[in-house]
């Protein structure tokens, strides 16, 4: 019987090791980077992490900033400190990132494994990964150091890190006792951080007069011009969701609700119970204000409480199932529109996600509005609604083109031309990109010498169809937002001149299909003011997401795991998250 066991066994090793001998000429993807010297290999090609797949490069060493792993022996060694070694690590990590994410890579196999690895080197368009981490000074052979390795670590040096817990949302030195021992906990440079606490115990302040690291402060997140009011909202400074309508942007929908006197037309793609506006709402109704209410109705609706706002409506009208009816947007009065990206959500509301909302007090305007609301209201959805005359408003400071889709051809029509024409800049803060005319006019103005920046929401990047692949193989930077509110804004700025606003994202469907609203806005003052809120929130996304993109939910989006929300759909919060874990 031993002997049967044996010989299963060893023939066993021998089947794996011939199979990863054929697998391993194939090319084949990296599914993760653990650190620089340990990374999974998707062998098989199933798309998951298996027994055997995590690849260790063999007698190398190298810094991680997990700080899980324990790498006191190699500090030691090398007689640098705790904090170093984890600033070393850094760099490391985002070097082997750079290398090895969304690659397709061969292995070259020395024989040899244990419980926790296959050893073997990886080859990058058939050159060493060893031996690049070897010449770069990252990886350590021998316990031997060479010139770069001492250059990597005085750039390291220079780095301001901070360890971050996402449960405490509270930051800590590099060596403070507080920050090692807690569980989820990740390396980030203090300049991203906006809404975090410091550590009352390894940042004190002293009679000295020292101060706490300086943390950039939140952008102003109101500008207003004449009858136009623009509202930004910040996720990198609002980790968590509430439903206190404590926001710039909740509590002026609730001031404009409690002014209605006549009627207010709601067309809102989903609500999440916001209590203070419901109550709102429920007092419009009893002073006797008229409340109208279009909703969507679609399988793809993640919004499961809209009942609780139709319930309040005189009227209200769903529409068809067959495409999205996707407007968010609110006339009161006839006189008063409020429109914009932000659905009516705790997670819109409290300024959790990243949204543009413009309020805009003209007639004309409302008078425009509420045709495609009457539509809508009357059972007219998507292509079986007439077209209106395009008109622009011009109010005291500003010049307005309301567009509706899919009538209008928003993207084709309006937006191309407009990138056509951009000499300077065009700046994209998107929730997602998947029409290809827009990509390319995007691709044609970089070519002709336009600053092209662009960043989408973290769900996005390898979504269906997304084409941020392609905006970046044509050398558009496009970066991932990194935290745990979406960039849910559908916008564009452009030569300090032109906005793009509204609920329609660049796809085919917003344009063509969806029941959309999107505004051209000429205004050289609100264009800058959104300019400089654009590079306030590039700047807060590290420039490793410029190549890689983050989870949704996991320990690279800041907050994503604390936040009770499930950002990549996948029906699991938190720490039920395996990225979380």
């Amino acid at each position: 019987m031993k002997k049967i066991i044996y010989i299963s066994i060893i023939a066993i090793l021998f089947v794996s090791f011939v199979a990863f001998e054929i697998l391993r000429k194939s090319k084949v993807p990296i599914l993760r980077v653990n650190n620089a010297s340990s990374v999974v290999v998707d062998i098989n090609k199933n798309g998951k992490e298996d027994i055997g797949e995590v690849i260790c490069i063999p007698d190398i060493r190298t810094f991680t900033a997990d700080l899980s792993v324990n790498q006191k022996e190699l500090e030691s060694l090398l007689k640098i400190s705790r904090e170093d070694g984890i600033k070393l690590g850094y760099l490391t990590d985002i070097f082997a990132e750079d290398l090895l994410l969304d690659k397709k890579v061969s292995l070259k196999n020395i024989n040899k494994r244990d419980e926790n690895c296959t050893y073997a080197d990886i080859l990058i368009n058939n050159e060493s990964y060893r031996n690049k981490l070897i010449r770069s000074g990252f990886g350590i052979e021998a316990n031997k150091t060479n010139s770069n390795f001492y250059n990597k670590l005085k750039s390291a040096q220079k780095l301001n890190l901070v360890i971050l817990n996402h449960k405490s949302n509270k930051y800590h030195k590099l060596d403070c006792e507080y920050g090692l021992v807690a569980n989820d906990t990740i390396i980030v440079p203090l300049k991203y951080l906006d809404d975090a606490k410091p550590c009352k115990f390894c940042f004190v302040k002293h009679k000295n007069n020292n101060k706490l690291p300086h943390i950039e402060t939140a952008y102003p997140l109101i500008i207003s011009n004449g009858d136009v009011k623009l509202y930004l909202t910040d996720s990198t400074t609002k980790l968590k969701p509430d439903r206190d309508c404590t926001s710039p942007v909740c509590k002026m929908i609730k001031a404009q609700i409690s002014e209605a006197k006549n009627s207010i037309d709601i067309a809102l793609y989903g609500w999440n119970s916001v209590p203070p506006i419901l109550s709102e709402l429920q007092k419009a109704k009893q002073r006797g204000v008229k409340i109208r209410v279009v909703y969507d109705t679609s399988k793809l609706n993640y919004y499961p409480k809209t009942e609780e706002i139709v319930s309040l409506a005189d009227h209200s009208v769903h529409d068809n199932y067959k495409t999205l009816m996707h407007n968010k947007f609110i006339i009161l009065d006839n006189s008063t529109v409020i429109t914009g990206s932000m659905n009516f959500s705790q997670t819109g509301l409290s300024g959790f996600n990243t949204n543009s909302i413009i309020l805009i007090k003209s007639k004309e305007m409302a008078e425009i509005y509420k045709k495609e609301f009457e539509q809508m209201i009357a059972g007219k959805f998507s292509n079986s609604k007439e077209t209106q005359t395009i008109k622009t408003i011009k109010l005291t400071q500003t010049k307005i083109i309301p567009l509706f889709s899919p009538q209008n051809k928003i993207i084709i029509n309006h937006i191309v031309p407009l990138i056509i024409n951009a000499k300077s800049y065009i700046y994209v803060p998107a929730f997602t990109i998947t029409h290809k005319q827009f990509a390319e006019s995007l691709i044609n103005a970089k070519k002709r010498g336009v600053d092209v920046k662009i960043v989408v929401d973290a769900t996005k990047p390898i979504a269906k169809n997304s084409l941020v692949k392609d905006l970046r193989e044509h050398q558009i930077p496009v970066k991932v937002e990194n935290y745990a509110g979406k960039l849910h804004s559908k916008s564009i700025i452009i030569d300090d001149k032109y906005i793009v606003i509204g609920s329609m994202n660049f796809t085919n469907s917003g344009e063509n299909y969806n029941d959309e609203n999107t505004l051209i806005i000429e205004d050289e003052r609100l264009a800058k003011y959104y300019k400089n809120f654009f590079i306030y929130y590039w700047n807060k996304i590290p420039d490793r997401y410029l190549k890689h993109n983050p989870n949704a939910e996991g320990k690279q989006s800041i907050g994503s795991c604390h936040d009770g929300i499930d950002n990549n759909y996948d029906g699991k919060i938190d720490i039920e998250d395996k990225h979380c874990r």
